[in-house]
């Protein structure tokens, strides 16, 4: 009974792909009927993607990014190595389906990799995720789909997309507990109607099942909880072997008074919030509070510092509307594992800066780090956190 009831589910969940304009995309090739392509990691959610959209009846081509070169003794098994790259082309194979890998080397080096050192050394915390989305997945990837005749480019995020109103809207994924669409807000407007989230109405315990049943060899395989590019998981040794001693910016470790407790030899090792790895001692526990980038001072203080009464976002992205005609009340999410908090968000005249102030001071707003606003299970768009306000 349970695979029959996987099967109906899976039947039932059938992608409802009615395209929404997008201004020249059916000019960049002749558009093949039904034809998507799928992202594929190499993951159980990327591999379950290409499953059902095949079952369905597309004309599913398989593409996996190479984004980084690795040297075999020191990759991990985390998201895009190597061993990733195979695992995508068996289950390609294994659907019958096309299987290809583009070489994005060079653009994730410089909109990911370089983005994510140069954060650090200026005191902020970057988030990569969004990065590689924006700039790979749903720009040069998305582009390359519509030039190779498809009309859809799909993935396995946990999030959805809803085609039921004049215009598409992104909402959160069923499974909280795996909701993506906090890495999300980047997506261009005017390419939602070109993607697809299969998975969207999906638990992850039922995309495992449906993996099984297809017989794919990823459904067991574990997830990445590293970042896929820092071998290891050790981001301060991958930062700092990337910055020149120029580049790194020591400075003191103050408190909030103006004490100094310590010095350090680079603020790239800091992020705020931080408590561990101080390098300080002192009779109670103390966090990071902000960082100086200026001089390298490093501002600690106790838990109670850490909180905000709001945030300044810079280079939004807005996917309900151009620009909110007045004070926004919706809910702001500060980090992936939060859950989004009730605040008042007033846009600048240029739309591309958030004033966000929350009903309650919230802990660690983070600069560099995304605040992305929702209005109930839909995503309104989002900002980079540029700086906290007390």
């Amino acid at each position: 009974m349970e695979k029959q009831s996987a099967v109906q589910d899976r039947q039932a969940c059938s992608v409802d792909a009615r395209p929404a304009n997008l201004d020249d995309g059916d000019a960049i090739a002749d558009v093949v009927r039904d034809r998507v392509v799928v992202a594929m990691s190499g993951g159980v959610d990327s591999s379950v993607t290409a499953g059902i959209l095949a079952d369905q009846g597309y004309d599913a081509v398989g593409i996996s990014m190479r984004l980084y070169s690795t040297p075999q003794e020191s990759y991990t098994k985390s998201c895009c190595s190597p061993d990733d790259l195979f695992d995508a082309r068996a289950v390609a194979d294994s659907l019958s389906i096309p299987f290809y890998v583009a070489n994005y080397e060079d653009a994730f080096q410089k909109r990911v990799i370089s983005y994510f050192v140069e954060e650090y050394r200026r005191g902020r915390t970057p988030n990569p995720c969004v990065a590689c989305n924006d700039h790979l997945k749903f720009d040069i990837l998305l582009k390359r789909s519509l030039a190779l005749g498809a009309k859809y480019l799909a993935t396995g995020h946990f999030a959805r997309i809803d085609r039921s109103g004049d215009a598409p809207k992104l909402l959160r994924g069923v499974d909280r507990g795996k909701d993506q669409s906090y890495f999300l807000f980047g997506l261009p407007r005017e390419a939602l109607g070109r993607i697809l989230f299969p998975l969207g109405e999906m638990t992850k315990d039922e995309v495992r099942l449906i993996a099984r049943e297809m017989g794919l060899e990823t459904a067991e395989k574990p997830e990445s909880q590293e970042i896929c590019f820092v071998g290891g998981g050790d981001y301060k040794e991958f930062v700092a072997e990337l910055l020149s001693e120029q580049q790194q910016t020591p400075g003191k470790i103050v408190t909030e008074s103006g004490e100094v407790l310590g010095e350090h030899d680079g603020i790239h090792q800091f992020t705020v919030g931080q408590r561990r790895g101080l390098g300080i001692s002192y009779h109670e526990a103390l966090y990071v509070k902000a960082i100086r980038p200026g001089d390298g001072t490093v501002v600690v203080g106790d838990r109670d510092a850490l909180f905000s009464r709001g945030l300044i976002a810079e280079r939004c992205n807005w996917l309900s509307f151009e620009r909110p005609s007045g004070p926004v009340e919706c809910g702001v999410k500060i980090r992936y594992a939060g859950e989004p908090v009730p605040a008042l968000v007033t846009v600048g005249d240029d739309a591309t800066t958030a004033f966000v102030e929350f009903e309650e001071p919230q802990r660690a707003v983070s600069p560099g780090q995304a605040a992305v606003f929702y209005r109930g299970e839909e995503v309104l768009g989002g900002g980079w956190i540029e700086e906290a306000r007390s």
